[in-house]
């Protein structure tokens, strides 16, 4: 959309920021604590992004699943800054694989030993796999193949087929055979990397969730004067002859040189397809921004008045199931904080024009019992207190080969206009620690380019502007 210059004393902030996820409250913080003004425009009625909360049980709940690895240092240095780093809990967890119609435990090295479905040898090239995933220097040595092609090489083609495959397929759908190996090796590595000795995964998780980590920061940012404006969706970014003018958002418009946008590259393209005159560097701006694929996520919520099982993660790799992975998130956190109930997330991603993204959360709901109740003989609806549906439309980018030449700049080519998404924390893969990182990185660039262009701008005495 075209826009004219605003004068200077006629800016609403140094800086909007477009979202209010963890990337866009992260660089929000960096902003203030840099001495600018600065306001957080968020669509949805909280913030959080994905992180955001609901009560359940006299607590609240993260609509999607959540957990931190040993790795994930840039969300603990936050936690600690915010007072909440005594909340950190460390949790050994369990994994398994719903293979066949059975569930296979698949937290420690014997676990993959002892998995039927692979021949003895298959198996142990399956275990190993990982200590050579760990080999890897770096990333780049794998860009140019896909996934698949790397899995065979470690593993061998009879447990690509029958472990890695259907996870693929099941996460990625008619994306599996384009997934990047640098994505998988991402996955492989940081699961390596948060495991105890004995070789069982420990993960952590903030007592009270991202709820408390939430609160507190909502608190520090309104300390540091950054304005949270939820329920304010933006149409559109406003664009010059200069560049950037502010945003349009909730019926009005926001001024400001410099807008950050926090949300996937082809949502800032919608907000950018106005008047393709309106800069020069609009039209391949907007080309860029929509070459990045990204999947839907649907997660339905189960509260149920026992557990499934004593896993906490399980994959599944039945391509009749409708969902990829059953997260028993009562088995890493404990029950008792939710009033008693048993908390199940069955998660799915997929195109927004799916059959099951697009149905009714009652739909969602019928749909799902005949498949729990394959998978666990002994689950009764009347198990199930309550379920919530929750879907994202913008959740996972599809990594490929040779991504690094496609992902998005954080300065755009457009003056004042910067972005920081899930799809520019490569190598890494999505989680609201990048997340942090990102938007911290992001939020430091900005000031430093303010400072910098101040710097540069000769300045006016009275006398000269009295002359």
């Amino acid at each position: 959309m075209t826009a004219a210059d605003p004068p200077h004393d006629a800016v609403d902030a140094d800086v909007i920021v477009v979202g209010a996820g963890f990337t866009g409250l992260a660089a929000a913080h960096e902003l203030a604590l840099a001495g600018l003004r600065c306001q957080v425009v968020e669509a949805a009625d909280r913030i959080g992004g994905l992180a955001a909360t609901f009560p359940i049980g006299g607590r609240e709940l993260e609509r999607f699943y959540h957990h931190w690895f040993d790795s994930d240092r840039e969300i603990f240095r936050l936690c600690a800054e915010l007072g909440c780093a005594d909340l950190i809990e460390r949790h050994p967890t369990s994994t398994g694989v719903y293979h066949a119609n059975a569930v296979y435990r698949l937290s420690s090295p014997l676990d993959v030993l002892r998995f039927a479905p692979l021949p003895p040898a298959d198996r142990l090239r399956l275990g190993l796999s990982a200590l050579r995933a760990g080999r890897v220097r770096h990333w780049r040595e794998l860009e140019s193949l896909t996934a698949e092609q790397w899995l065979v090489q470690l593993g061998g083609r009879r447990a690509y087929e029958v472990v890695w495959r259907p996870l693929l397929e099941g996460k990625f759908g008619s994306y599996a055979s384009q997934v990047g190996a640098t994505w998988m090796w991402t996955k492989l590595h940081l699961r390596g990397g948060s495991r105890s000795r004995s070789g069982r995964e420990v993960l952590h998780y903030l007592r009270g969730g991202s709820g408390a980590l939430l609160d507190a920061w909502r608190d520090r940012l309104q300390q540091l004067g950054v304005e949270l404006r939820t329920g304010t969706p933006v149409d559109s970014v406003l664009v010059g002859e200069r560049g950037v003018n502010g945003v349009r958002a909730g019926g009005r418009t926001l001024r400001a040189r410099r807008v950050l946008v926090t949300t996937a590259p082809g949502l800032l393209a919608g907000m950018l397809d106005g008047d393709p005159d309106a800069h020069p560097a609009l039209p391949g701006l907007v080309r860029r921004l929509r070459s990045v694929p990204y999947l839907a996520n649907l997660c339905l919520v189960l509260e149920n008045h026992r557990a499934l099982s004593d896993t906490y993660w399980l994959n599944v790799t039945d391509p009749a199931f409708p969902y990829v992975g059953v997260i028993e998130h009562t088995n890493l956190d404990p029950p008792d904080r939710y009033g008693g109930r048993h908390l199940v997330y069955l998660s799915k991603y997929l195109p927004v024009d799916a059959e099951l993204y697009r149905m009714s959360d009652e739909q969602v709901y019928r749909h799902s019992l005949p498949h729990l109740r394959r998978m666990f003989p002994r689950f009764r609806e009347d198990w199930v207190r309550r379920y919530h549906v929750w879907r994202a439309e913008h959740a996972q980018p599809v990594i490929t080969p040779g991504y690094s030449r496609r992902v998005p700049e954080a300065e755009c080519a457009v003056p004042g206009l910067y972005m920081s998404s899930m799809a520019q924390v490569f190598p890494e893969d999505r989680g609201t620690n990048y997340a942090v990182r990102h938007g911290r990185n992001t939020g430091r660039l900005i000031a430093d380019r303010i400072r910098t262009r101040e710097r540069a701008e000769p300045r006016t005495t009275p006398t000269e502007e009295a002359v």
